[in-house]
């Protein structure tokens, strides 16, 4: 009987202990870009710190800001913001301000984006810059002999049809350089005038016969442009990585007009409960050997520079790590929107018009 007591009394604590185990596995929950929560380097940071990654991920910036806003913030622990919100989400207290001193790997990343005001508010920094590249013209090599050389040619009659475009108000902004709004200074795309607007409103009502479907997602357009259902789109580098991956005939450029461009974030939700952590998940992404399995997925460059020793010299050359300062000037990157509410209300009435 004691045997059997003392069996019984063993498993109950061995019970009890796996428990309590269990419960002190931790779950590190982000919202972010697709791509930025690949096994390929998640599974690392999951071993070491015995934590759990969940991942979710945003089609737009504005979804990401509405969440935060709605009451979800403390549904996450790690975002990733571009540029166009990272400013408000700042100063409106959504995110929590960095201890610096526990990110070592810091003072690796370019100054010349450390040093942009974006996610600094009252001397406090809430946010560390993580990845960044273009918004380019992704076209099919079969369609296009040689790459177009201006936007202009999605608005050609005879891709009717077959261009796709992001359902975001990104989109705004390349129409607006399509009309010259960037000239002589980039930054009035996000500062566009009530009769600028309209302008571009019916410039975007022109390219609607030609839009096969607005994208939502990467894996939307890969998948538009696999299915041979669209030649040619505003993109993302990261569906460009996706087609050569799987030997589509794809081509990327940026247009005489140049392009617009972001830089993502990495941001603690001030509703954290897991700030330590995060804190840690912080530093591993952006430490240079992250950097660079970060990069293999997306395509995009690296805010860590260091990143470039673990790479070959073409992948250096196709990130345009050994010429930033050149390439930059060819990218507007996003800047706060102070009317986004205006810029939406255009882009939903471009949506709607059939």
């Amino acid at each position: 009987m004691k045997a059997r007591e003392s069996a019984l009394l063993a498993l109950f604590t061995l019970l009890l202990f796996a428990g309590s185990c269990t419960k002190n596995i931790s779950t590190l929950n982000l919202l972010v870009w697709e791509g930025y929560a690949d096994a390929s380097f998640i599974k690392a940071f999951e071993e070491q710190h015995h934590c759990k990654v969940s991942a979710s991920y945003m089609g737009s910036s504005d979804e990401l800001v509405a969440k935060l806003r709605g009451g979800s913030a403390g549904n996450y622990d790690v975002i990733s913001p571009s540029s166009d919100v990272a400013t408000s989400i700042a100063a409106a207290g959504l995110a929590a301000p960095l201890a610096l001193a526990k990110i070592p790997s810091y003072s690796q990343l370019s100054p010349q984006l450390t040093s942009l005001p974006l996610v600094q508010v009252q001397g406090l920094v809430y946010g560390v810059p993580f990845m960044w590249g273009p918004d380019p013209l992704i076209y099919d090599s079969t369609v296009f002999a040689q790459p177009p050389e201006s936007w202009n040619v999605l608005w050609d009659p005879k891709y009717r049809g077959k261009i796709s475009v992001w359902d975001d108000l990104s989109t705004i902004y390349m129409a607006a350089q399509v009309l010259g709004y960037d000239k002589p200074d980039p930054s009035q795309l996000y500062n566009l005038s009530d009769e600028q607007l309209e302008a571009v409103k019916r410039k975007l009502l022109e390219l609607k016969p030609n839009i096969r479907k607005m994208w939502s997602t990467g894996g939307e357009l890969t998948n538009l442009f696999q299915s041979h259902e669209v030649a040619a789109a505003m993109g993302w580098p990261l569906m460009t990585n996706q087609l050569r991956k799987i030997n589509f005939p794809v081509g990327e450029t940026i247009p005489k007009e140049n392009t617009t461009g972001w830089i993502d974030h990495l941001m603690i939700t001030a509703g954290s409960e897991n700030k330590e952590l995060a804190n840690e998940f912080l530093e591993y992404m952006i430490e240079a050997k992250t950097q660079k399995k970060v990069t293999d997925v997306t395509g995009y460059t690296p805010a860590n520079p260091q990143a470039a020793q673990f790479m070959t010299g073409q992948e250096v050359k196709s990130l345009h790590l050994d010429d930033v300062d050149n390439y930059q000037k060819r990218l507007y990157f996003w800047q706060n929107v102070p009317r986004r509410a205006k810029y939406n209300e255009i882009w939903n009435e471009v949506k709607a018009a059939q």
